[in-house]
């Protein structure tokens, strides 16, 4: 496409003036009877027409092209940095398109740009709220209970004991918040090195499981692992990292479970995969909750989960996890049913 503008102005401002001039000498030829040859004056005005569409074509195009490079340098330049000193403009084209393009381009890009840095910066402002929140419970406790111990408490053989065991507790509260904002934080951020290796999942599920020991006795649940094939099935995975979604499922389903109930730990194989369900009969989670709980701090019941300590971080770290393994986890749930839980691993 020709650059359309320079020409219309030229034409434009050419007709005007030959029409001015035409109106001129028939204006002077009425009023003072000259009889002048108008064959002649068509002529020079036609001729005059066109030198004069071509030398304002020529300044008009020259002034417009020179002043819009200069525009559209700029623009290039702050798009993509001061280290531009050429800049490819077609003068073949419309030139005010092409800024045009080229601006609301530039538009478009600052617009999202600045809508990522307002979403930075509330996520920022969000996290540093969650972390102050829940690190105020177990410095508060531990406060209180060490100012109890330090008004005499310490004395007093029926509460020092207790006192110490709760800042104890309170205490490693804080060191698994701290463990959680560090996984978190390394796992968003991309830093996630996996050590891959081969091992067995349903082993390390055991594991797992035998650690938990005391927390499972305290509520009286029973969990079955339930291998369905025969053979044994290896995975490629960092074997800490999977250890750690095994550890955060199963103490959700353990937290969020009635006393005396049950949780099923299922391997299926699926292709080159292996599929892995974790399905507790605890209290579930509402439908309109489910597409968030892999949320960082989300939590369905604030309450109870204040009372079994959690950070909100767990389900969110278990979705970092299995997706720094480029595999899939999904969720369902029904209230008062039970919540599953299933991802998937690699088969070695």
């Amino acid at each position: 496409m020709k650059n359309y503008s320079a020409t219309n102005l030229a034409f434009i401002f050419s007709l005007l003036i030959i029409s001015l001039v035409i109106l001129f000498i028939f204006i002077v030829d009425t009023l003072f009877n000259l009889e002048a040859n108008w064959n002649y004056i068509f002529l020079f005005t036609g001729l005059s027409f066109i030198i004069s569409f071509i030398c304002l074509r020529i300044l008009l195009f020259s002034y417009i092209y020179n002043r819009i490079k200069l525009i559209y340098k700029t623009i290039r330049k702050r798009k993509r940095g001061k280290g531009l000193d050429t800049v490819k403009f077609n003068r073949n084209k419309d030139l005010i398109k092409q800024v045009d393009e080229d601006v609301n381009l530039w538009a478009e890009e600052q617009s999202k740009e600045i809508k990522k840095l307002v979403e930075m910066a509330n996520y920022r402002k969000e996290f540093i709220g969650n972390v102050a929140h829940e690190l105020k419970t177990p410095i508060f406790n531990i406060q209180g209970y060490a100012l109890t111990l330090l008004e005499g408490g310490l004395q007093d053989e029926n509460i020092n004991e207790k006192y110490l065991k709760k800042i104890e507790k309170n205490i490693n509260r804080m060191i698994g918040i701290v463990n959680d904002l560090d996984s978190i934080s390394k796992l968003e951020s991309g830093q996630l090195s996996l050590k891959q290796k081969e091992f067995n999942p349903v082993n390390l599920c055991h594991e797992v499981i035998e650690n938990l020991e005391d927390v499972i006795k305290e509520k009286k649940i029973n969990i079955q692992v339930i291998k369905n094939y025969n053979e044994n099935k290896n995975i490629i995975a960092d074997k800490e990292r999977i250890s750690q979604v095994f550890s955060n499922l199963l103490i959700n389903a353990i937290n969020y479970n009635n006393e005396n109930g049950n949780i099923k730990i299922e391997f299926f194989e699926m292709d080159k995969n292996l599929l892995v369900e974790v399905t507790d009969n605890g209290i579930g989670i509402p439908e309109e909750d489910l597409p968030r709980v892999f949320e960082r701090f989300y939590r369905v019941d604030k309450s109870r989960s204040l009372n079994t300590g959690g950070t909100g971080l767990g389900l969110a770290i278990v979705k970092h996890i299995i997706e720094a393994h480029k595999q899939t986890i999904n969720i369902r749930s029904s209230v008062n049913v039970g919540t599953t839980i299933a991802f998937t691993l690699k088969q070695a």
